[in-house]
């Protein structure tokens, strides 16, 4: 089997000038001072190599380590949603719209009153979002599965009004006639949690409409996708199996620029397996895609947090949409929009005063 090689940034920094030397990630208000080369061969790391960002730059580097460089450095364009444009060179929030019975946060809040629903989406837009997620189906451990038939009941009028609002709309489903169906009622972007292999005509219809897509990694297939998780190092085989997402994605004529890439936390992973992966996000920008990250409220805050319920999790879920910012995550999918976009904007502050402030800074 042959050896495989990971580029991987250990050491970020908040401007250039911070580590006196540094590579900017994915074109956005983070960078790498520091970072590792890891091989692996059969499942297992067999060697990790050290370096600055200088010595990375002129290094004799394996060729996918020289791929990843060029990927990792790679400035995303603009997603263009409807009438708006979504930057990608800073943090964006996704505001998530359930219109489900039984999410594990917030099931049947917005299902039953349109007027309710409604008002929550004007409210995030107001507070903020650049997109609202609009999801029919509960996909936490041991939801029930969704009869295509409610799914387009719940979620069509939901796109139609927010559509109606203006608002940038992705669309959170499995299903290709729900994709269809939602894209025709003014959707712009398919979040598929089963990154289109739920059903194989997902891909002809993404490609056909040149919709762009977020692809999340969970290792169940069929109705079940947290089940039939093995890792031998989570990070390495989660950023391995986006990298063929990726590519049959882009082998089906869905356009490279349309793809965003998301590492599936709490899909089929535990505690451990999600806190490696938040540590490990910069990692992600070698796959060359931009980044969503969906972690708002989840369990996982809970079991850090004595069992807080979903509700009480607020300040747990901003600290993990502020860990994203600092890996340069471009997308964070969330429940609390406000809050978190009041975070983006402090730390956006920040990350501007870094690139302009030298007065901290040593005489050279």
């Amino acid at each position: 089997m042959s050896a495989r090689h990971y580029l991987w940034p250990t050491g970020l920094a908040s401007s250039p000038q911070a580590e006196g030397a540094a590579i900017r990630l994915a074109g956005g208000l983070v960078y790498a001072s520091r970072f590792a080369v890891i091989t692996r061969q059969g499942g297992q790391v067999t060697a990790c190599e050290h370096f600055s960002a200088p010595e990375l730059l002129t290094a004799d580097l394996p060729d996918a380590v020289q791929t990843q460089l060029a990927d990792l450095q790679r400035s995303h364009a603009s997603l263009q949603l409807g009438a708006r444009t979504i930057r990608l060179d800073q943090p964006q929030v996704m505001g998530i719209l359930n219109v489900t019975p039984d999410s594990f946060s917030d099931g049947g809040q917005f299902l039953d009153d349109p007027e309710v629903a409604r008002a929550h989406a004007a409210a995030m837009l107001e507070a903020g979002a650049a997109i609202v997620d609009i999801g029919g189906e509960s996909t936490r451990p041991g939801a029930a599965a969704v009869w295509e038939g409610d799914e387009l009941k719940r979620v069509i009028p939901a796109v139609e009004f927010c559509a109606g609002m203006g608002a940038a709309i992705s669309v959170d489903t499995r299903r290709p006639a729900v994709m269809e169906a939602a894209l025709n009622a003014g959707a712009h972007l398919v979040n598929d949690v089963s990154a289109l292999r739920h059903d194989p005509r997902s891909l002809g219809l993404v490609a056909s409409r040149g919709a762009p897509v977020v692809l999340m990694h969970a290792p169940g297939e069929g109705e079940d996708l947290h089940s039939g998780a093995t890792y031998a190092q989570v990070a390495l085989d989660v950023f391995d199996w986006l990298a063929a997402a990726r590519d049959r994605a882009v082998g089906a004529g869905i356009a490279r620029e349309r793809i965003v890439l998301d590492p599936g936390i709490g899909f089929g992973k535990s505690v451990a397996d999600n806190l490696t992966l938040l540590n490990a996000l910069p990692l992600f920008h070698a796959l060359g895609q931009p980044l969503m990250l969906g972690v708002s409220r989840k369990r996982m805050i809970g079991a850090l947090s004595h069992e807080a319920p979903a509700h009480q999790r607020l300040g747990g879920s901003v600290a993990l949409a502020m860990k994203g910012m600092d890996a340069g995550v471009q997308l964070l999918r969330v429940h609390d929009v406000a809050e978190t976009v009041q975070a983006r904007n402090v730390w956006r502050g920040l990350r501007d005063a870094a690139l302009t402030d030298f007065s901290l800074l040593p005489p050279n």
